[in-house]
């Protein structure tokens, strides 16, 4: 129940209001389908979720229940050095602030501070919950997919059945995307895609926008 409600939508974070790059994507005519749009996920699943942000959280949760802060603070900035435009880097920090003030309400327990990664503040809350890092994993990367999958509803636009249908496809990724994540070792964390990081940069001054900047 308590990773239910931590990857929910309605969760006060902030997520639906960020496209990470989607928007601009889809004004300048890369996406303009849902097969584009599929190709375009499907690649950051396999790409940055996979060999970047699943391994992190891994290892803050590990470093969470060893209650090492300093090695917490350190895969921190390692995952904010890794985020490629300063639209991402902001996303992070933002969602991450959100995050903290929910989570130390909800669990005094919780410890995260106020200027930090969603990824690291979700990681934690998941350790002190005592929720599996496996099952944290998969949350967190069905969380990330249904937001993409609602940005690209309103943004291209889709239908709500084929958004769903391409949730469904997508989502029986993640089990085998996380099993490969728990395989990557420290110094293989990484993974850079040009076309979201230009996307990105591009939407900071894109002059009529839904998602925020």
């Amino acid at each position: 129940m308590r990773l239910m409600q931590v990857i929910s939508q309605s969760l006060p974070t902030g997520a639906f209001s960020y496209s990470q790059g989607l928007e601009w994507a889809v004004e300048a005519g890369w996406i303009n389908s849902g097969h584009t749009f599929e190709t375009w996920v499907c690649e950051q699943l396999q790409g940055t979720l996979t060999k970047q942000d699943l391994p992190l959280l891994q290892r803050v949760y590990d470093a969470c229940m060893a209650n090492d802060r300093g090695l917490m603070n350190t895969w921190n900035a390692t995952l904010l050095s890794l985020r490629e435009t300063s639209e991402l880097r902001a996303e992070e920090r933002q969602r991450g602030h959100a995050m903290a003030r929910l989570t130390t309400e909800l669990n005094s327990a919780i410890s995260a501070e106020r200027d930090t990664c969603q990824l690291t503040v979700f990681a934690e809350y998941c350790a002190v919950e005592n929720i599996p890092v496996e099952q944290a994993m998969q949350g967190y990367t069905f969380s990330w997919l249904e937001s993409q999958v609602m940005a690209g509803v309103k943004l291209i636009p889709l239908g709500q059945t084929e958004g769903q249908q391409i949730l469904y496809r997508l989502s029986e990724m993640i089990e085998t995307c996380v099993q490969m994540a728990m395989t990557v070792d420290d110094a293989d964390i990484g993974y850079s895609s040009p076309a979201v990081a230009f996307a990105s940069s591009q939407h900071e001054t894109q002059y009529s926008r839904l998602f925020r900047s």
